[in-house]
């Protein structure tokens, strides 16, 4: 492109080039920062997409490409495809939603390595340009097939327990060294075809088989551990092609989800080797179905739970994924907006893990226009429970047991946990007695200030709403 220009300007492109990545790169730093709180997280993302337009249509002036093509065609069916999927997409299939997006980014940063490492002759390249394209392949070819593996985990076609060989994590850790081993041999040697197809197959394999042993319940943190991985695969894809817009956003999302990872292990008291070597969980519905016969419980329904709630001065939510499944957010919005009404002060309490992955409640209640100042984190919220009259806690399970504060044999002991034990009453929305993914029994259950109201959430809070209209 740089011919349609004036002679005098030629010599100011590659500064102006830089520049503009420069500017990219703030419209993504700002971007994320902005995505931080749900109330401005819409305008965090499109100050995001519009950096990443900049950096697209930059590089292609950098790289002189004016055949556009198949530019256009790859941009109006990827488009197609993510405005198909941001429709039809379910709140609850989100986590699935990311894992496809990681192993596309992950599989696009290893195919890019493949194309500039086949595109050239192989002695051109320096030894820093050989070490970045072997680790692109490595790192983006364990993000794709690990990505799918825990897409069909937590879609269910693929067994959500640990599905692992004798000492599977023992062969992982040495087909891992032999991968890092056919790095370097690589890099001495990439003229030898041989190790270039074999580190890129070996990689595939070990993303099927790193992800393969590890319980649906900690997919989220695997995932978000994938997002991280697709993060640096990119910015060694940035290396490989020396653009600098590609290396620092890679490396945001790396550092990005690095972070992430580290605040659900935190969330869910494990640590992350735990997570990827052995876990407590290998799905949902991990326990019995009905709890110890021993233990009594308290039912209630719909006219009675409108009572209490009419008449309190402050009602909390708590919401789950089961809230997600059964799509109720809209309901639950009217019944906050009934109680209201009635003078009821209503908060919503939002673990960290809380659904599927952080966040997920959040998008789920922005969706039915709860009030932004009205979520509350953890650390926010629980300093209220004591002066809470009512606890509605809607499809959340593992997030509010207090064998995590009261049990040194748990599995989730000393987990961070919505102390939703220390209000006046508390009332469980929840289809049965089944334990939640970490697959024990919830001793909130059949505490005296507890009452279960057995049902499907929607159909619940639909009674609910019914029942508080009645009152009137």
């Amino acid at each position: 492109m740089s011919q349609f220009l004036p002679e005098f300007l030629h010599g100011y492109i590659p500064t102006t080039i830089q520049l503009v990545y420069l500017i990219a790169t703030g419209f993504f730093i700002v971007g994320i920062k902005r995505l931080g709180s749900p109330a401005t997280a819409r305008s965090g993302n499109q100050l995001a997409s519009f950096g990443m337009f900049l950096g697209v249509v930059v590089t292609l002036f950098d790289q002189e490409i004016i055949s556009f093509e198949f530019i256009i065609a790859g941009v109006l069916i990827g488009a197609l495809l993510g405005a198909t999927a941001a429709k039809k997409v379910q709140m609850t299939a989100m986590p699935e939603m990311v894992a496809v997006f990681n192993g596309f980014g992950g599989g696009a940063s290893a195919l890019v390595a493949w194309g500039e490492f086949t595109r050239l002759d192989p002695s051109l390249f320096d030894t820093q340009s050989l070490i970045t394209i072997g680790l692109s392949i490595l790192i983006g070819s364990i993000t794709f097939t690990g990505s799918f593996i825990a897409f069909g985990k937590l879609k269910g076609f693929i067994g959500g327990g640990r599905i692992a060989l004798p000492g599977q994590n023992n062969i992982n850790l040495i087909l891992t060294a032999i991968a890092l081993v056919l790095v370097g041999w690589f890099t001495y040697d990439p003229e030898y075809q041989v190790v270039f197809w074999s580190l890129f197959g070996l990689a595939l394999l070990i993303g099927v088989l790193t992800v393969l042993p590890i319980g649906g319940a900690d997919m989220p943190v695997v995932i978000s551990l994938l997002n991280s991985y697709s993060g640096i695969a990119a910015a060694m894809a940035g290396f490989v092609l020396d653009n600098n817009l590609l290396i620092i956003s890679g490396t945001l999302v790396g550092a990005a989800g690095l972070i992430l990872t580290n605040i659900m292990c935190k969330a869910m008291n494990r640590t992350l080797p735990n997570v990827l070597f052995g876990s407590f969980a290998d799905g949902p519905a991990g326990g019995p179905e009905t709890s110890d016969s021993d233990k009594s419980i308290q039912q209630t329904f719909a006219d009675d739970v409108a009572i209490q709630c009419a008449y309190a001065k402050k009602v909390v939510v708590t919401p789950g994924y089961g809230l997600a499944v059964a799509q109720a957010q809209h309901v639950l919005k009217e019944v906050a907006n009934l109680l209201e009404e009635r003078g009821v002060e209503v908060k919503y309490g939002i673990h960290p893990v809380a659904g599927r992955m952080p966040g997920h409640m959040n998008v789920l209640l922005a969706e039915a226009d709860v009030p932004y100042d009205q979520l509350k984190d953890m650390d926010e919220i629980n300093p209220e429970f004591p002066s809470t009259d009512v606890v509605l806690i809607i499809g959340a399970n593992d997030v509010v047991n207090p064998a995590a504060k009261t049990s040194p044999g748990s599995p989730i002991y000393g987990m961070p946990i919505l102390n939703v034990d220390e209000a006046k009453r508390t009332i469980v929305f929840k289809r049965s007695m089944s334990p939640g993914y970490a697959g024990i029994d919830n001793d909130l259950f059949y505490s005296d200030k507890n009452q279960m109201f057995f049902g499907d959430a929607k159909k619940s809070l639909q009674e609910l709403a019914s029942a508080i209209k009645e009152l009137d």
